[in-house]
Order: structure tokens, then C-alpha cells, then sequence
């Protein structure tokens, strides 16, 4: 095999199997190795089988540590706690890491920080470029306007989604407080409900819809004084992230151990 030798964790689920697909249409890269959960239906199965291709010769095991050792570089769109325990195997054989996990925890995304000390890691609630393009209007835009503008996170999502709000809508609120130079944590407000008073001066809010089959909507609402700015993203397919977490991947080699995002990978800092 000549190129990026690519593993997937989770190469059994929707987002693996994309992951797998997009590797076979990417020059530079190979898919060598794919991780499952010991209970999963999809172990010992061929992995280009799981991803609807011709078979690849590699089967998908339980054994974590035999594809951190096979790859290069590994893709991680599982759960918090499979990712982390994902990432202390990076940070134990010092191979590189793309996560687009999301719904983790403070505490979670602080053991990937600490993972990251002997492993470059690309760490994402997103891995589209348009969302990343967006995180980046969002800190500009919040940064130009003062705390007349009330500043709102909305997002919708399909009726299987897990967690809320999205890892998405929270990083365009940490955008929009980093922007601002607040800590997120004292300005965010996640839901609320019941008689809750007038709006606090320079509080970030959420509204969280969940229904159907929408792959992603997010819009952050400027709301001040006799104007309204709306900064908005859909996304139309989950191949995107497949895209994006390839082409992450394919940005690791030769990086310093640490923790990136999409941002570093585009070039956008």
C-alpha cells in the first residue's frame, strides 16, 4: 500500500461506513484497519462489505490497540466514552486521531486535550467547511457588535439525535463568546422555560428543535435595535463530514502532538 494508512473506529455505523467510502475516492489515502464495539454485529465483517464496496480484505475487530498500530492516522465518529478511550490509545502509540464525536463533556474534551501531549488530534463538533466558515463569521460578527445585539443559537436536527443542543450550535455559541472575549460558560443560557424573567444584557441563547429527517440546520440570530442579522447553515448530506474528516486526516502527518480543529486544518486562524 503507498500512502496514508487510515483506520476507522465505529466503521460499522452510517458515519463510519461514509468515512470508509470517501477513503476509497481519495487519492493519498487507504483504509487499512476498522474498530467496532466488542458487542457489535459488524465485527469479523469486511469492511468494504459494511460500507457497500467491494471487499477490502480487512476485517473489523474489538481490538483497539491493533488499529492504532495498523494506521497512520484514526477516525473517530463514535460515542464520548468509546472516543475517549479512543484517544488514550492515540496518546499511548502517539498516532494521530481526527474525532467528529460529538456530545462530549467538559471533562471528556479535557482528557482529549491531555491525550493530545504525545499525538496530534483534529478535534471537531463539525467537519464541514461551511460550518467551520461559519465559526469563524460568527467570532468576527460578535466581536464588531456590542451587547445590543442579543445574540441567539438555533438549531434543528433529525428525531434520532442523542444530545442538545448539537455540538455544532455549542461551538457556534463558543464562537460567538470567544468573539465577545466572555467565557462561554457565563453567557450561555441552554433552554429555558417557565416564567423566566426579561433577557440578561449579553447572554447567548439556544432553541433546540429535533424532528424528521434534517441532516443539520444551524442559524445564529444577531438581534439588535431595528435590525436583525442572520447567519445560517444547512447541511443537505452527511457526506460532507466525511469529506471533511479525510481531508483532516490527510493534514496530520508531520504535525507536533497537540489538540487542532477544523480551523488549523483550514487555515482559518
Amino acid at each position: 500500500m503507498t500512502g496514508l494508512a487510515i483506520g476507522v473506529m465505529g466503521v460499522g455505523g452510517r458515519m463510519g461506513g461514509m468515512v470508509v467510502r470517501q477513503v476509497g475516492a481519495t487519492e493519498g489515502c487507504a483504509i487499512v484497519a476498522g474498530g467496532e464495539h466488542p458487542d457489535s454485529s459488524a465485527l469479523e465483517t469486511d469492511i468494504g462489505t459494511l460500507a457497500g464496496l467491494p471487499p477490502l480484505g480487512v476485517v473489523a475487530t474489538a481490538d483497539r490497540k491493533a488499529v492504532f498500530a495498523a494506521s497512520d492516522v484514526v477516525v473517530d465518529f463514535t460515542l464520548p466514552e468509546s472516543t475517549v478511550a479512543n484517544a488514550a490509545e492515540a496518546n499511548a502509540s502517539g498516532t494521530a486521531m481526527v474525532i467528529g464525536t460529538t456530545g462530549l463533556s467538559n471533562e471528556q474534551e479535557e482528557q482529549l486535550r491531555a491525550a493530545a501531549k504525545t499525538a496530534p488530534i483534529v478535534y471537531a463538533p463539525n467537519m464541514s467547511l461551511g460550518v467551520n466558515l461559519l465559526f469563524a463569521l460568527v467570532k468576527r460578527v460578535a466581536a464588531t457588535l456590542d451587547e445590543d445585539f442579543d445574540i441567539e443559537v438555533v438549531e434543528m436536527h433529525h428525531n434520532r439525535k442523542v444530545d442538545a443542543p448539537s455540538g455544532t450550535a455549542l461551538g457556534l455559541g463558543r464562537a460567538a463568546a470567544a468573539g465577545r472575549s466572555v467565557p462561554f460558560d457565563d453567557v450561555a443560557v441552554l433552554s429555558r422555560e417557565g416564567h423566566t424573567g426579561a433577557r440578561t444584557r449579553g447572554e447567548i441563547g439556544f432553541a433546540t428543535l429535533r424532528g424528521g429527517d434534517v441532516v443539520g440546520d444551524h442559524t445564529v440570530v444577531f438581534a439588535g435595535p431595528g435590525e436583525r442579522i442572520e447567519l445560517t447553515h444547512k447541511a443537505a448530506g452527511r457526506e460532507l463530514f466525511a469529506s471533511g474528516a479525510v481531508r483532516a486526516a490527510l493534514w496530520t502527518p508531520g504535525r507536533a502532538p497537540g489538540l487542532y480543529s477544523m480551523a488549523d486544518v483550514l487555515g482559518l486562524d
